[in-house]
């Protein structure tokens, strides 16, 4: 069985829920999900998912118990395979988990979020209906690219770590839960 931690603190956390156990049946694996809102809850994880949000209350909020410190550890020394979506993706550049530098709410405020199909590259080239809501920009080129809004790069996927400007988990496509799985699984 694999244990999936899931940072709480904010974001579409229950839908992100809902993929992994859906990828997780279409793959037919065991999944627990953990629920990760202070750092004693880290311990153990197979694999991470950090959700969209704002990411600065993010932050905030997971002072008091140390969370995000506690998770960027795990990622640094123990290569788990990382799911950051939106917000998530934001604190991962911040951290400098990824190599890609990204900027907050580039595509501008909440009533300029929109849906597009973007290409991907992942196990093959194919479409994938985004969700962008106040959405970041990866602000560089990345060696790294996995998926394009026409040109623009929107996801990235540097080592373990899988970081995308959109919000796969509001999509009925759980084919990014379904990398994060089989990378937990290797």
């Amino acid at each position: 069985m694999l244990t999936i931690g899931l940072a709480m603190l904010q974001g579409a956390r229950h839908e992100h829920m809902h993929s992994l156990f859906q990828a997780a049946k279409s793959l037919e694996v065991e999944i627990e999900i953990r629920e990760l809102r202070k750092s004693s809850d880290i311990e153990g994880i197979d694999a991470l998912v950090l959700p969209g949000g704002e990411s600065t209350a993010m932050r905030i909020a997971s002072r008091s118990e140390q969370l995000y410190s506690g998770l960027w550890k795990l990622i640094e020394d123990d290569k788990i395979p990382v799911l950051g979506t939106c917000a998530g993706a934001i604190l991962l550049s911040q951290q400098g988990l990824i190599d890609t530098k990204i900027e907050r709410n580039a595509f501008g405020r909440q009533r300029e979020s929109f849906q597009s199909e973007i290409d991907v590259e992942l196990n093959g080239q194919s479409k994938f209906q985004g969700v962008f809501i106040r959405a970041p920009r990866f602000t560089q080129g990345s060696k790294s690219p996995i998926a394009w809004l026409e040109n623009e790069i929107v996801g990235v996927l540097e080592n373990n770590i899988m970081a995308l400007t959109f919000h796969p988990e509001l999509t009925n496509d759980f084919r990014f839960h379904a990398w994060l799985l089989n990378k937990a699984s290797q």
